[in-house]
């Protein structure tokens, strides 16, 4: 679950079979006493699964969706200019070496956590843009970025267009942020 009406969306499939005792938040499914039993799990498993979600017991994948779920909100969900010290806040937010969770997130996702950050960082650029309400160094400044023109390369490199060219379309088309 990466935004907020996933979360309304999987609400709904607990209270829809009787789960009260479930405390939704991004990424995660916490059970208060008690636990659904294994027959209620299983149905909740596949209307999860009809939505397009997934329940992942693993750990190592639970840490990577929450470092996503992390990531996403960070970016998306806030309203406080974003700083580059991705490393120290993801392996304070998570108890490990930055060198073990960026190993863990390649192997697992098949693409680096600094290129995950990227893409998610230009999807965001696509939605103020959208708006049209900030100026390309107003942006720059709040996804951290040290100029708007090493901004307008990153930009470039991931979408294949500048940002000036992206707000001139007619059919600003973004992607979904949990398919990035």
């Amino acid at each position: 679950m990466v935004c907020r009406r996933c979360i309304m969306a999987v609400k709904m499939e607990t209270e829809k079979l009787g789960i009260q005792n479930a405390e939704v938040n991004l990424g995660q499914i916490n059970f208060r006493n008690p636990e659904p039993d294994d027959l209620l799990l299983g149905k909740l498993k596949a209307g999860l699964n009809s939505l397009g979600f997934e329940i992942i017991n693993d750990k190592k994948s639970r840490l990577i969706e929450q470092i996503k779920t992390f990531v996403i909100d960070k970016i998306h969900h806030s309203d406080s200019e974003l700083q580059n010290n991705w490393s120290e806040k993801i392996a304070a937010k998570f108890h490990y070496e930055y060198n073990y969770i960026s190993n863990l997130f390649s192997a697992i996702e098949g693409i680096t956590l600094e290129q995950y950050i990227i893409r998610q960082k230009i999807e965001k650029v696509k939605e103020l843009l959208f708006y049209d309400e900030l100026t390309l160094s107003e942006i720059a400044y709040r996804l951290g970025y040290s100029s708007a023109a090493y901004l307008t390369n990153q930009f470039k490199k991931i979408s294949g267009m500048t940002p000036g060219q992206f707000r001139k379309l007619l059919n600003k088309k973004r992607n979904p942020i949990d398919h990035l």
